[in-house]
């Protein structure tokens, strides 16, 4: 899917409190549904993005789209309702590539994810899917349905590289990132 009848919507932020929690399941495959996933794909491509969660543009639904290539550079296109990640396998091998995030606009961070992911959902219509992915795309898969449980690619780095990352992309640090100030030292009278 490819529709190009969507309208491109505004990309949310870090720090955006719709970012930050578990997105609501979708219990409705209707023509809002359809219009949700058109105007996801339109705001994906005007950013030059590979997917987008519908948090992204602001939407509490569990859904996001896709167009990234796999690990044999064929270019995988498509979305999925209410994903649900399927654990990796015991032994799959963990590739620790570059990751980005339109909602982190700039900077990229190395980060390990499963070289291969599975996703299970819902297509536009309510019909079941399966969508596994190796490569680049198995790390699109896994870090979009990151999104939809509230979770950033920066939330999993430590927090002086996760701080460092958001000033680097002119986002706010979360007080509990920030450097804690210089404390006095023992003895001094400025100290408590």
């Amino acid at each position: 899917m490819t529709s190009t009848a969507g309208s491109a919507r505004q990309i949310t932020y870090y720090g955006n409190p719709v970012l930050h929690r578990r997105c609501a399941d979708v219990t409705r495959f209707d023509a809002d549904l359809a219009a949700l996933i058109d105007d996801m794909f339109a705001s994906m491509y005007a950013v030059h993005g590979v997917g987008l969660a519908a948090n992204q543009i602001g939407v509490d639904l569990r859904v996001f789209v896709h167009d990234c290539p796999d690990a044999d550079g064929v270019r995988q296109v498509g979305h999925v309702v209410n994903p649900v990640l399927a654990a990796p396998p015991p032994g799959v091998e963990v590739d620790s590539g570059a990751e980005g995030c339109l909602s982190v606009p700039g900077p990229r961070a190395e980060l390990p994810r499963a070289a291969v992911a599975t996703v299970t959902g819902f297509d536009l219509h309510g019909a079941p899917i399966t969508v596994t992915g190796s490569g680049y795309f198995a790390r699109c898969l896994q870090h979009e349905t990151d999104h939809l449980d509230g979770t950033l690619y920066v939330d999993r780095l430590p927090a002086d590289r996760r701080a460092a990352l958001l000033r680097e992309a002119g986002l706010a640090v979360p007080a509990a990132d920030a450097p804690a100030a210089d404390a006095p030292a023992a003895g001094d009278p400025a100290g408590g």
